[in-house]
């Protein structure tokens, strides 16, 4: 299944006992229409105020029913803020997670002396003048395969701090600026660490080879404070093309 979601009311996607999560909605939803308990994986977990433009999960059921049913029986449970885009049957040994190719996510940042008003929770907010130039010279220096260490939350669970940033893009229409991640896998935090770096050095605070030495420090402590979680988007995984998945959705169209 594809699932988009609005992050601002839940405590990110994966279930905790309070069950005020995205994941606790949708195994929720499923299992009322299924009729049994369904479990869930997912592609990429989200943070509390983070956004779902298509997060994929697969999960096994006895139940036989046309892959339209998938979606239109769970959006009729579902929050107003959550919805199911496309499902398809998979072969056993698809795995949402493990399977994927690689992660993308984009942040969306509101540039502007006023706070955002319409857009609130869903973009991050720069309320200086950035840089675009100075942005992209320090994104420069993270592109590769890396130790992150010092983009990684203390309570990060990965197994290892290396990974390998593909994409790191950065444009802007009118006011609005967006940043493109695309890796194998990300750290806990590890954008919105990311984020706050760029945002130091497109104000001029900070150097765009700064960039360079927080990344060879290896400690959190080097690093820029944790940007906010509003304006951060999971855009979803890649797959080999042999597994038939969508790469994108319709919402994809709505962001800057």
């Amino acid at each position: 299944m594809g699932i988009s979601y609005n992050g601002q009311a839940y405590c990110g996607w994966q279930s905790q006992p309070s069950g005020r999560t995205v994941q606790d909605c949708i195994e929720s939803a499923l299992g009322r229409f299924a009729n049994h308990k369904i479990s869930t994986l997912c592609a990429g977990r989200t943070d509390s105020g983070v956004h779902g433009l298509m997060q994929v999960i697969h999960f096994d059921t006895p139940l036989d029913r046309p892959a339209p049913s998938w979606v239109r029986g769970p959006n009729a449970l579902l929050p107003r803020d959550i919805a199911v885009h496309w499902a398809c049957i998979v072969p056993p040994q698809f795995h949402c997670r493990t399977c994927a190719l690689s992660r993308r996510y984009a942040y969306v940042l509101f540039q502007s002396a006023v706070r955002p008003s319409l857009d609130t929770g869903r973009v991050g907010w720069a309320y200086r003048s950035l840089d675009h130039t100075l942005m992209q010279q320090a994104a420069q220096h993270l592109i590769g395969t890396h130790d992150f260490t010092s983009f990684r939350a203390s309570a990060c669970q990965a197994h290892s701090p290396v990974k390998h940033l593909m994409r790191l893009n950065i444009s802007r229409r009118g006011a609005y600026w967006r940043f493109d991640f695309e890796a194998n896998a990300f750290l806990h935090h590890m954008i919105r660490n990311i984020m706050g770096c760029l945002i130091a050095v497109g104000e001029q605070r900070q150097s765009p080879d700064w960039i360079k030495d927080v990344l060879a420090a290896r400690t959190r402590d080097a690093a820029a404070p944790t940007f906010a979680p509003d304006g951060l988007y999971f855009l979803g995984p890649r797959y080999d093309p042999r597994w038939g998945l969508p790469d994108s959705t319709p919402l994809f169209d709505g962001l800057p």
